[in-house]
């Protein structure tokens, strides 16, 4: 059986990019008015000729997601559990050339920090680690899993790329998703950017998702670091890749995110920006793309921004999130892997989302009519 390198070694970066802005007002009238699109459809509606069509894009958008999720939106809390690594990644807080102070959590501080999260009525967590396989893992996420999974209807991760046996293994422990981005598919960039460790590798890391595949994972969850390298391009590598996967590995969910690159203690700065304008077209493309697939937006954002943008595609949202071990309760000065841009608690979230007409689901759809 093949995998998403097999079709992905078939396109061309710059050839992408200039088929998406050769695209026309035509194909973005065309794409709009189609009720099934298909990736021809999605660069259109990421093409600058699109621009003068958000508004139009944005209400698709919002029917659309009504009319798959109705009026809920899931809240989730990332929970970091260490930021050793053992990656140099020019982007990261993290990266093994910061001089910051390592932590890993003990089963102890875990549980601390599970109280502080259950006590705002968390149902769904992400666990979140650097990539140091000595420290943190397979064996420390099992770990961890065992630890809290009576305390979570549904546990994510997001940590250094496994095996398709060490995620079998992490399912049996109650491991229900999977978050891994491949932060740019330009190759060549993408080695700019992780020039040493593990994640270096870049075609393993593109085949994560299909060993989480073949693993029978519940969930998948894709996204680029936009910042990196031109977004529509690799926006399109993102929708090629999830497509790609629907088709494979048709029993299990996917979710996309949009993370833009945030200031941390290194200061790389963004080589392409992409302003508001420019996620919030790419976030309606994705749902004109995929009625079902899960959107979610992280504290990346700024509070204007997501109070904008949760009524327009957005499935999932995080609230009240630390990005550094410990952050809720145990070791709230530690250095954080970036900086947050919404820093309001939970509850200020949760009435945003209840005055603009949103139910709040506190677990994940799987389990919503339990």
């Amino acid at each position: 059986m093949g995998s998403f390198k097999d079709i992905f070694d078939t396109y061309n970066w710059d050839q992408t990019i200039e088929s998406i802005f050769s695209k026309t007002e035509h194909d973005v009238l065309r794409a709009l008015g189609n009720t099934k699109r298909d990736l021809e459809d999605f660069k259109a509606l990421i093409s600058p000729a699109a621009t003068p069509y958000l508004e139009q894009m944005a209400q698709l958008s919002r029917q659309l997601t009504k009319k798959r999720f109705g009026n809920t939106i899931q809240m989730y809390s990332p929970m970091y559990l260490s930021n050793e690594c053992q990656n140099i990644c020019t982007y990261c807080g993290f990266s093994m050339t910061n001089k910051i102070p390592r932590r890993t959590l003990t089963d102890d501080e875990i549980l601390k920090e599970v109280a502080y999260i259950k006590s705002k009525g968390y149902d769904h967590i992400l666990l979140v680690t650097g990539e140091a396989n000595r420290t943190v893992g397979v064996d420390y996420i099992d770990n961890a899993l065992q630890l809290i999974r009576s305390q979570f209807a549904n546990i994510t991760i997001e940590v250094q790329p496994l095996l398709q046996d060490e995620y079998e293994q992490l399912i049996e422990s109650g491991l229900y998703a999977v978050l891994v981005y491949q932060e740019t598919y330009h190759r060549d960039e993408y080695k700019k950017h992780h020039p040493k460790g593990k994640k270096s590798n870049f075609d393993f890391r593109l085949d994560t998702p299909d060993r989480l595949g073949k693993a029978g994972i519940h969930k998948i969850g894709l996204g680029a670091l936009f910042g990196l390298e031109d977004w529509r391009a690799d926006s399109f590598f993102t929708a090629l890749h999830l497509k790609y996967l629907q088709k494979t590995y048709w029993k299990t969910k996917y979710s996309v995110s949009f993370p833009r690159l945030r200031p941390h203690s290194v200061g790389l700065e963004p080589k392409v920006e992409m302003t508001d304008p420019d996620l919030v077209q790419l976030i309606c493309a994705f749902r004109l793309l995929d009625e079902d697939v899960e959107l979610s937006i992280s504290t990346r954002e700024s509070e204007i921004f997501r109070n904008n943008i949760v009524n327009l595609g957005i499935t999932s949202i995080s609230a009240e999130s630390k990005t550094n071990p410990g952050g809720y309760s145990v070791a709230p000065e530690s250095l954080e892997q970036f900086e947050i841009s919404d820093e309001r608690p939970t509850e200020e979230i949760t009435a945003m989302l209840k005055s603009q007409g949103l139910d709040v689901v506190w677990k994940d759809w799987a389990n919503n009519w339990e």
